[in-house]
């Protein structure tokens, strides 16, 4: 069991909350904004996407990203920032007999490209997602080939940013070690994603058979999606990992009542709590994960 927790809040994301929830962030000031009041219930690693203003949709744009995290430096607010690197993966594969007519939601570039916003902000984390995924019921895939991973890892590595692996599935996990065998990564974070259709199961049984494959001595934590997301909160700390929460991952925070990050942080704390935990301060996750001082 761990008992000295990492939180992540994972603020707003790029899937289609907006309209489903009162307040989905998407200006870069929402965003920032959202970030600092996590970090003030307690957060202390803010995980931010970005947004179009004009459509809510998830962007790439490099200006966006820097206004929010000029945004979150220059607030008096201490969180450390991880910014996704997962954007320019969707491949949106035409109906019935016509594969190859790519849908509009379809925005695919390659793996240097992905990093375009890294390059020029240097986070202190970035997210890495290893491996191609069936995403939902539709025609919808996420592509990260495994020629696209070592090009990406490689170059977060060069960065001196800490890559955050996200695990959708047992062969993400089996392709991130041997990244890591390879050299091409330097101790990263492990974050065990689940319960995202069709990846791994939010269960029990999937979340100990990853983290038991994890390599000796990793740093890794695990969320759900959903109504599970506080129940694998509650198992990543007792299985020895850290905890993802926020509105990327879940909109509610009781049935029926929509949850704002700050709320999903604060019932995060307090399980934690209760448990017999404590949540580690920015300062003190950055000791713990080996952050290399930023600029």
């Amino acid at each position: 069991m761990n008992y000295e927790i990492i939180v992540t809040c994972a603020v707003t994301g790029a899937g289609d909350t907006v309209g489903r929830h009162p307040a989905i962030p998407v200006t870069p000031k929402q965003i920032a904004d959202a970030a600092i009041e996590a970090a003030k219930a307690g957060a202390t690693v803010a995980h931010c996407h970005v947004r179009d203003p004009k459509t809510g949709k998830g962007s790439r744009d490099v200006a966006l990203y820097r206004e929010v995290v000029e945004r979150i430096r220059e607030s008096d607010t201490d969180v450390i920032i991880n910014l996704t690197a997962g954007m320019g993966g969707d491949l949106e594969i035409g109906p019935g007999e016509q594969p190859m007519e790519f849908g509009t939601g379809s925005d695919l570039v390659g793996p240097l490209t992905r990093l375009a916003h890294i390059e020029e902000l240097r986070p202190e984390i970035c997210t890495l997602d290893c491996g191609t995924l069936n995403f939902g019921d539709g025609d919808y895939i996420y592509v990260a080939t495994p020629a696209q991973l070592r090009a990406g890892a490689k170059r977060i590595t060069e960065l001196g940013v800490k890559a955050e692996l996200e695990i959708f599935d047992t062969g993400h996990l089996w392709f991130a070690k041997q990244m890591m065998k390879e050299g091409l990564l330097d101790d990263p974070i492990f974050q065990i994603c689940l319960g995202i259709p069709w990846g791994a199961p939010a269960d029990t049984t999937t979340m100990k058979a990853m983290a038991d494959n994890l390599p000796a001595g990793a740093t890794w934590a695990g969320f759900g999606i959903g109504r599970l997301q506080m129940p694998m909160l509650a198992q990543a700390m007792l299985l020895g990992g850290h905890v993802r929460v926020g509105l990327e991952d879940n909109i509610w925070l009781d049935k029926g009542v929509p949850a704002t990050n700050g709320s999903l942080v604060q019932r995060a704390v307090e399980i934690i709590e209760r448990l017999g935990g404590r949540v580690l301060t920015p300062a003190e996750g950055r000791a713990k994960m080996n952050l290399k001082p930023r600029g």
